[in-house]
């Protein structure tokens, strides 16, 4: 008697984003092997990333052969001022669709990795090895100047690399030479160091095993954290830092760089050299084996933290969900899905090989700016400025739950949503093989919808509704394990992977 064909669905194929940590074998079929140029998007399904637009029109003239724009920041007054800040080739630059050079004249930066805070109608940038500076607009004459040429500051200026904007005060650590200490300025007065209510703390005698270097600096719910690269101290009442006391000591783990800590608004994220971590999470799990958030891909990222030799980025998006990682010598982005965790506490996490920014900030209005090798650039739509790229989702090897026959794969029907002008490929291989066998076809142009235009030539009462592709690929070929892929060149269209359906035979025990 012939086998009977049975219909296997995966539904929301790579819902739970890359799992390389783990045996393929038997793993969730929602994990995906590869998931690159893709993202988790708000209804659970894995789809192509959004691209980007240019924003800065002379990029070229002003960066020549430098990397690019390495730095990029916002900062808004007490007058509800917003002005971007960026920096590229040796040079700090002033707006975001001409970059205005504001390099102070006769100062001479060496490296474009500042960190730029801002506090009340100033903004403050700090370096590794460079005189702070200190940029004020007076009555529409913005200036850019060194501590020492301000009018308002005290003592020595302190060349550091990490700093801090919070509780009234700047905060600044990691200056020249000196690694375990913290210092404060003057309430309200950024430049001033010395005098007032200005201090500072020598965390030798803090550090638990007396040996630590300050990375990076955080605020959070009147607390003050202090990340070293093997501890993370945190003190309360940092609001008034001459009363402030050690209000927990975490050994063990810290961060790595400096650029990697957002604030989520509930929650700090952070790149150990464990990986990505939550900070109340460790807090809450600090007698119990700790989750880290990139659990599912934790070996293939800190294999990857030694390559790295330009600086780290990081961004998190409340409009996207996601907390971006830029690995930039590996050329690869890590993009954590925000939205819910996993039952291990661990987050979907996809990559994006692409797109590979040199900076990146999140605008007061919930924009993202990149910073790239031409300029300035914005995260939306889905193509690169006027290149395509390449979408690809790969499953783990699958068994549909029966281990022990040979499958025979019949026909795919596939529903996608999106992709209207869209070239992809179905890949589908057995038995562990790297070499598939491909299908291509082409999704055409479509109406999108029933209604596009009003009656009356003003705004239609219907929007566009969702193009849905199903294309059906017969297959062939037999065996335990099945390994199924999609290739898609994202060119100016939306396209997610809404599931995929097997015809299949399953044949004999094996």
């Amino acid at each position: 008697m012939a086998a009977q064909l049975q219909n296997i669905t995966v539904s929301a194929p790579g819902f739970m984003g890359l799992n390389t940590q783990d045996s393929p074998i038997g793993l969730d079929p929602s994990f995906a092997s590869v998931a690159d140029n893709c993202v988790i998007d708000k209804l659970g399904r894995i789809g192509a990333r959004k691209g980007y637009t240019t924003v800065s029109t002379n990029g070229a003239s002003v960066l020549g052969t430098s990397r690019g724009i390495e730095m990029i920041a916002e900062c808004k007054d007490t007058s509800g001022d917003i002005r971007v800040f960026s920096a590229g080739n040796n040079k700090i630059f002033l707006g975001t669709d001409t970059l205005v050079d504001i390099t102070p004249v006769g100062y001479t930066p060496t490296g474009n990795n500042w960190k730029v805070v801002c506090q009340n109608d100033h903004a403050y940038f700090f370096q590794r090895d460079h005189e702070p500076l200190v940029f004020t607009d007076h009555e529409g004459s913005p200036v850019l100047e060194t501590f020492s040429d301000h009018g308002h500051s005290t003592g020595t200026p302190l060349y550091a690399n990490e700093a801090l904007a919070a509780y009234g005060r700047l905060w600044i650590a990691d200056t020249t030479g000196n690694t375990h200490t913290v210092q404060w300025s003057d309430l309200l007065l950024g430049v001033q160091f010395n005098g007032g209510s200005s201090g500072s703390i020598n965390l030798t005698t803090v550090w638990p095993n007396n040996n630590d270097d300050v990375v990076a600096l955080a605020s959070h719910n009147d607390f003050l954290i202090i990340f070293g690269r093997r501890t993370i101290l945190v003190y309360s009442g940092a609001s008034s830092p001459a009363t402030m006391q050690l209000s927990d000591t975490i050994v063990g783990i810290g961060c790595v760089a400096r650029d990697s800590v957002q604030n989520t608004g509930t929650d700090l994220l952070f790149l150990s050299d464990t990986g990505v971590r939550s900070l109340m999470r460790i807090i809450q799990e600090k007698s119990m084996p700790m989750r880290d958030i990139s659990k599912n891909v934790r070996n293939d990222l800190i294999s990857l933290l030694p390559d790295q030799a330009y600086p780290i980025k990081s961004l998190y998006s409340p409009e996207e969900a996601f907390y971006l990682l830029t690995l930039p010598n590996s050329s690869i982005v890590y993009c954590f899905d925000m939205r819910t965790p996993l039952e291990d506490g661990s987050h979907r996490v996809t990559t994006w090989s692409a797109l590979n920014p040199l900076s990146m900030t999140r605008r007061e209005d919930g924009t993202i700016l990149f910073g790239i090798s031409s300029g300035i650039v914005e995260h939306q739509g889905y193509i690169d400025g006027t290149i395509k790229y390449q979408m690809r989702y790969f499953s783990n090897p699958m068994d549909f739950g029966n281990a022990s026959n040979l499958k025979f794969l019949k026909k795919f029907n596939i529903t996608i949503i999106g992709g209207q002008n869209t070239p992809a490929t179905l890949n589908w291989g057995y038995d562990y093989t790297s070499a598939f066998t491909k299908q291509t076809f082409l999704f055409g142009s479509s109406n999108l919808a029933e209604y596009g235009i009003s009656e009356y030539n003003t705004d239609a009462e219907y929007v566009a509704a969702v193009l849905i592709n199903t294309p059906r690929v017969n297959t062939s070929g037999n065996g335990e394990v099945v390994t199924i892929g999609i290739e898609a060149e994202i060119n100016d269209s939306s396209f997610s992977i809404q599931k995929i359906d097997i015809h299949a035979l399953l044949g004999r025990l094996i």
